[in-house]
């Protein structure tokens, strides 16, 4: 425990409020039991070590513990629980819960016996946690930590803070909100950097090294997270990866599912299954021509990697920038509205239809919609319906 305690204030000792997600303002921390799910690399860490210093908590109140800590391979969380609060905690952030074998139901039981003791804890593995809410349902309320919109990102980058937008304001109010914006920066000037390397934060401490680390953080997704998950061969993980490298090359394109799955050598259930996985994982992103009542064997309309800078991490080949644009509109959209495929234009939000498009796009495709808007690239300001992409990332 002494040793768990020193390793938690070294930490504190480094934690700043500089750099903050908008994420800690939207969750209700005073919630008694709250999980947060995300990507490696998202920012799960330094939001609890944020949330320390942002509510003041007591240090002598609080600890911070990561579950990937030899201290665990003797010692159990729950027996850690219980000597905390019998010491005055009240505040138990609990960091990597994947990495311990049978977390849920000790989460639980820490829950129910310590009714006094707040439990905050994450987990880079999305598929760990999901599999494991039955276990905690009617307890935890569980966040999920997406990567930075193009606005966090810019503010990362210490350009300029702006406040967030809904798509309802963006739709009708997308001169007024962009002109200020373009008076203080020049966005698109950022614009190419944000799809490069901007998802995820920890391009701040080395953006030469951000795709490697994207790409390996991706493989060991696969090869740890989905084996431990659903019990995978080893030859199916190497299969999902084949699929992955087809789709890296390919994306977006309508999938033909007899076809690839003869190509990669597994049944059409299979190859829908690791699709599913891949989105789980949020590599890829599957698109519906309809959002509602969504089987597991439905084929999907359409398949994008889940944020642009995958292209740029797994392509071996000059990626397209038009599906790089696409990919980053469904990213940024998806966190808080559902999108799908759309035959009239290119995408569907709600009863608002969305055609892709340069300066020079014309209406015709959509002029006989109502609702419908042309995303433009490489536009720092729009006319009417024609609405600047960079302004999207502008939605969380």
């Amino acid at each position: 425990m002494e040793k768990i305690l020193q390793k938690y204030y070294q930490k504190l000792d480094r934690a700043q409020l500089l750099k903050v997600r908008s994420q800690m303002l939207e969750i209700d921390w005073s919630n008694r039991f709250i999980g947060i799910k995300g990507a490696r690399g998202a920012g799960k860490t330094t939001l609890l070590f944020q949330y320390i210093l942002f509510k003041q908590l007591p240090a002598q109140e609080t600890l911070y513990v990561s579950l990937d800590d030899l201290y665990f391979t003797e010692n159990s969380i729950f027996s850690l629980a219980e000597q905390f609060v019998n010491e005055g905690g009240k505040h138990l952030l609990i960091d990597e819960v994947h990495r311990y074998a049978n977390w849920s139901s000790e989460l639980k039981n820490i829950y129910d016996d310590f009714p006094d003791l707040q439990v905050v804890f994450t987990g880079s593995s999305l598929i760990h946690i999901e599999k494991a809410r039955g276990d905690l349902s009617r307890r935890a309320v569980v966040y999920e930590l997406h990567g930075l919109s193009f606005r966090e990102f810019l503010a990362f980058k210490e350009l300029d803070h702006f406040d967030k937008l809904t798509l309802e304001d963006l739709l009708n109010h997308h001169v007024e909100i962009a002109r200020p914006i373009v008076s203080k920066i020049k966005p698109l000037s950022y614009f190419k950097d944000y799809l490069t390397y901007g998802y995820y934060p920890y391009f701040l401490e080395n953006k030469d090294a951000y795709l490697q680390k994207l790409m390996e953080t991706i493989l060991i997704a696969l090869s740890t997270d989905l084996p431990s998950s659903y019990n995978l061969s080893y030859a199916s993980v190497e299969k999902i990866k084949q699929l992955l490298y087809i789709l890296a090359e390919s994306v977006p394109f309508k999938p033909n599912i007899t076809k690839l799955s003869e190509r990669i050598g597994v049944s059409r259930n299979s190859l829908l299954d690791f699709l599913r996985y891949l989105e789980e994982l949020r590599i890829v992103k599957r698109l519906y021509a309809d959002t509602k009542g969504i089987g597991l064997l439905q084929k999907p309309e359409k398949l994008y990697l889940n944020h642009p800078n995958i292209f740029y991490a797994l392509s071996y080949q000059e990626a397209d920038i038009g599906s790089i644009r696409e990919s980053f509109f469904i990213n940024q959209l998806s966190v808080q509205y559902p999108i799908g495929y759309s035959a009239k234009g290119d995408f569907k939000v709600g009863e608002n239809i969305f055609e892709f498009g340069g300066k020079s796009k014309s209406q015709k495709q959509i002029q006989n919609e109502q609702n419908a808007f042309i995303v433009a690239e490489n536009i720092e300001i729009g006319y009417k319906n024609k609405i600047p992409l960079w302004l999207f990332g502008f939605l969380y």
